[in-house]
């Protein structure tokens, strides 16, 4: 088990990771420099050897590898996104990059997501250096950038410049899973991610004839694509249950004590209680229009009218997802794909997952750790060109007040001082024991 200097060391980094500001504001506009070379120094004062990997200036990843002592096992993936969302300070309680420590939480961005994750990782790593342990499996740890975008500059650029880094891993682990969800009546679910849908954020665009406002016009641009939006907004996709959505539903249907129907879904969902929230989102293809934009001038009709559409795909949705956006934009208006990521999926009876499984269960015995698939997307997806099967664990011990959906990416953003020593303990069990 770690030592009491780490469970000091999780807060204290986390803080301190928290007042360097990596805000990401896309478009290829951050800066993890800073944080990198902090990740670095303790990586380094543990005796390891950290490289900073850049694509362009600034825009900082870290790796490092430590050995294990069985030469032939796979190696194990560690990763951790050092870019934060930007925040409006005027929002906030407390200045949300002042790592502050009030009421027994760290109030910060990034509190959540994930830098009390990539702080955990530099404790255990500190104090198994001081008490000269090694894992079965090499680990290689990875700090990254632009998780938060396109990880253009970050996992994604990793992949792609640097695979030898990751030479022999075939699983890693990183954000999403392993915190405390309450599920109502007691209750304690830790939910852990086995896959993701996959990103597909549209750009549509619809070309007209411009003219005068107050003149008939059948070729409106604008109308064209409102009608497609319109349609995107109120099309309801049909239910596609993958495996591990089928897990997950399995296990909270014994957990609730209800039968587990998969012919109606949907009926199921509403009889988890609380619980529906781990699994409504992934049961179907989605896709929300988010951006709209057209015209300059009320009594102009613009030539060209344009939106973007945030769409999410399950795995094996893809070829759905297509053949819907066809139909419902119909011949007048163009989609395109304007970022794009596979869906993901691991197995859920893997002797990793069970490792997690254990590491909850050493440390809440009364809690229930349920495979889940991810609505949303992380660097997994960028790992898994290098055939690394990816799961989302980054634990946490959280109250019944605490709404970890609501909080990553909102505003006051924080985590119990006590959740982060929980989750240093769950973590640093499973990565001894992976």
């Amino acid at each position: 088990m770690v030592d009491a200097q780490a469970v000091e060391e999780v807060v204290r980094f986390a803080s301190e990771l928290i007042r360097i500001d990596t805000t990401n504001h896309g478009g290829g506009d951050g800066n993890e420099r800073e944080a990198a070379e902090y990740a670095a120094e303790h990586l380094a004062a543990a005796g390891l050897a950290p490289e900073i990997l850049e694509k362009a200036p600034k825009r900082s990843n870290v790796v490092a590898r430590i050995a294990g002592t069985d030469p032939g096992a796979d190696a194990l993936l560690v990763h951790g996104h050092l870019d934060v969302v930007p925040a409006e300070a005027a929002d906030w309680s407390v200045h949300p990059f002042s790592g502050e420590i009030r009421d027994g939480m760290l109030w910060g961005r990034g509190a959540l997501d994930m830098k009390s994750m990539d702080a955990m990782v530099l404790a255990i790593i500190g104090s198994w250096a001081r008490e000269g342990f090694r894992p079965r499996r090499d680990i290689v740890i990875a700090f990254t950038a632009d998780e938060e975008a396109s990880a253009e500059y970050g996992a994604g650029y990793l992949a792609e410049a640097h695979a030898e880094r990751f030479a022999g891993c075939t699983e890693g682990i990183s954000e999403s899973g392993g915190f405390t969800f309450h599920g109502g009546d007691g209750r304690r679910i830790y939910p852990i991610g086995a896959g993701e849908r996959g990103t597909a954020w549209l750009e549509l665009s619809a070309r007209g004839r411009a003219g005068h406002g107050s003149k008939a016009n059948p070729d409106n641009a604008v109308s064209k694509l409102a009608g497609a939006i319109a349609r995107i907004g109120a099309h309801e996709w049909p239910v596609r249950i993958t495996p591990t959505v089928r897990a997950a539903l399995t296990e909270l249907a014994a957990l609730y004590g209800v039968e587990p129907d998969l012919e109606d879904v949907d009926a199921l969902v509403e009889r988890l209680g609380p619980a529906s929230q781990l699994v409504v989102s992934t049961l179907r293809n989605s896709a929300n229009p988010t951006v709209l934009s057209a015209g300059y001038k009320v009594n102009v009709i613009p030539e060209h009218a344009r939106a973007e559409v945030d769409g999410r795909v399950v795995p094996g949705g893809e070829a759905e997802f297509k053949a819907t956006m066809d139909a419902l934009c119909g011949p007048d208006v163009r989609w395109d794909y304007q970022h794009r990521t596979e869906p993901l999926t691991a197995p859920v009876d893997s002797a990793t997952f069970a490792a997690m499984r254990a590491a909850i269960g050493e440390f809440d015995p009364e809690g229930h750790p349920i495979p889940i698939c991810m609505s949303g997307g992380t660097d997994a997806k960028q790992f898994s060109r290098l055939g690394i099967t990816g799961y989302g664990f980054s634990p946490l011990g959280l109250g019944p007040e605490f709404g970890y959906g609501t909080l990553a990416h909102g505003v006051d953003e924080r985590v119990p001082v006590e959740g982060l020593a929980f989750g240093l303990r769950v973590l640093d069990h499973f990565l001894r024991n992976a």
